[in-house]
């Protein structure tokens, strides 16, 4: 037995101590009832293969059967508020031209000219226009996709307004962005997210706006990126310096076909710890980047993970004209990621209001883009602030240079340190597959299943175990 005589049913062992769900019990604030929602998932433990991150043949199968057939977010509404407001969305060879048309819904169509192809506007291009004309010839539609111009149509009788209209994408407007599928014939994007519909009615993330925008080059296939943050298993080690700290008790959660999850506590000791902190030990943790002059005392007889979500709700109601007071400590403080397949997380807690996506690189297979955004609570009073100016970073650009990140930015820093050797190790590896463990790293495993599932319906029989 690999785990030195220890016999557990597949799926089933989990880390020693308390679990998640007992200490959101033990808070003194009840959390939101999603959180206390549990779906763990066993999903096998076959290897696998390092050639779903290396082979060229796989990785332009997901292009033709997999993006081609998913729902993804494009833009944040705030990017296209009015009419002839638009926004380019691309993945691979996918490219989406979405626009406010003159009734103020939001169309959706496939950014090509339906004369010779010309894409109407270039790509991760926002901005404004009347109409879509093409740069090549002129030939224009308006912002209902109604061909309004044809330039010299007497030598196209063959070409009628019906014919030529411009072929719209399925598009939606959920949890403050808007999602298209280049699956003319997909499902509805209420049913695709599943219980994602009933979860976030519980999160407010259409009252939000987006306070910061980093965009990263990343030296690594897209599902390696995806998977680096797909579990906290990694967080004693590139975090932590193999030390054991506060972020160790995690829970894991699937929720069929499309949604993942995880959770885990914020200012809780480790079960695992030798040596447990004290609860003013926990506290100063908290505070250590506080000047000691100013730090507060831990009030008798209250947990750190009480008096710090008192702190933090304080500070974020004074920041964003909000009363945050009656928030849970859970929602206040804890990672909580959820996953939309195939490349979507939200992070609906209040100091930590992430929102990620991850993209394919059109052209190289070790190269991945990953959408990082902070999402704050639309002010009380007064106009949401309009979506920042993206930064841009590099491969070797540092997150500290994004202000808006603080302190996350070197945390994000240590999570990149890993891609370039992993990418390196998929090839020059003798052991032709990656081990994960059942319960951790299931979420990786979900979304390698989900890939596969989708490259098989296409009919791609290339398919690694």
């Amino acid at each position: 037995m690999a785990d030195g005589g220890v016999n557990h049913e597949k799926g089933s062992a989990r880390a020693p101590g308390p679990t998640l769900h007992e200490q959101l019990l033990a808070d003194p604030t009840r959390p939101p009832w999603p959180l206390l929602v549990e779906a763990p998932a066993y999903l096998g433990d076959d290897d696998i293969s390092y050639s779903v991150y290396t082979s060229e043949e796989h990785f332009r199968a997901e292009f033709d059967h997999m993006w081609s057939k998913t729902w993804q977010w494009a833009c944040h509404v705030e990017h296209i508020p009015e009419t002839g407001d638009y926004y380019v969305y691309d993945v691979g060879p996918h490219s989406a031209l979405i626009v406010r048309g003159e009734d103020g819904a939001i169309n959706a169509f496939y950014n090509a000219c339906m004369h010779r192809g010309t894409q109407l506007r270039p790509p991760g291009s926002c901005g404004f226009a009347n109409q879509l004309k093409c740069p090549f010839h002129g030939w224009t539609w308006s912002l209902d996709g109604e061909l309004v111009d044809l330039p010299d149509r007497w030598d196209f009788p063959h070409v009628g307004d019906d014919t030529h209209r411009l072929p719209r994408l399925p598009v939606a407007v959920f949890s403050g962005f808007v999602w298209i599928n280049f699956d003319p014939d997909a499902e509805p994007l209420s049913s695709y997210v599943g219980v994602l519909a009933d979860h976030f009615t519980e999160f407010g993330f259409e009252d939000r706006y987006i306070e910061t925008h980093v965009r990263k080059k990343l030296p690594c296939n897209w599902k390696a990126a995806i998977e680096a943050f797909l579990e906290a298993y990694h967080v004693r080690e590139t975090h932590a310096s193999g030390q054991l700290g506060d972020e160790v008790t995690t829970q894991y959660d699937v929720f069929p076909p499309n949604v993942s999850r995880f959770i885990h506590t914020i200012a809780l000791d480790s079960p695992q710890r030798p040596a447990p902190r004290t609860e003013e030990e926990i506290f100063a943790n908290m505070l250590r980047g506080v000047p000691v002059e100013s730090r507060p005392k831990l009030p008798d007889g209250m947990r750190a993970r009480d008096a710090w979500a008192k702190i933090v709700q304080r500070d974020m109601s004074s920041r964003y004209g909000h009363d945050f007071t009656h928030l849970s400590e859970s929602i206040t403080l804890d990672s909580i990621e959820y996953f939309l397949f195939p490349n979507a997380f939200f992070f609906p807690g209040l100091s930590l209001p992430m929102v990620y996506r991850f993209r394919p690189d059109a052209d190289d297979i070790d190269v991945s883009w990953f959408d990082l955004l902070i999402l704050r609570p639309r002010p009380a009073h007064g106009e949401v602030p309009p979506p920042p100016e993206v930064i841009e970073l590099d491969v070797d650009d540092s997150y500290t240079v994004a202000s808006g990140l603080g302190p996350l930015g070197r945390v994000y820093d240590q999570d990149t340190s890993n891609m370039k050797a992993q990418t390196r190790g998929f090839r020059s590896s003798r052991k032709k597959g990656q081990t994960l463990g059942n319960y951790q790293e299931v979420r990786a495993r979900h979304l390698q299943q989900r890939v596969r599932e989708h490259l098989r319906a296409g009919g791609f029989t290339a398919d690694p175990t």
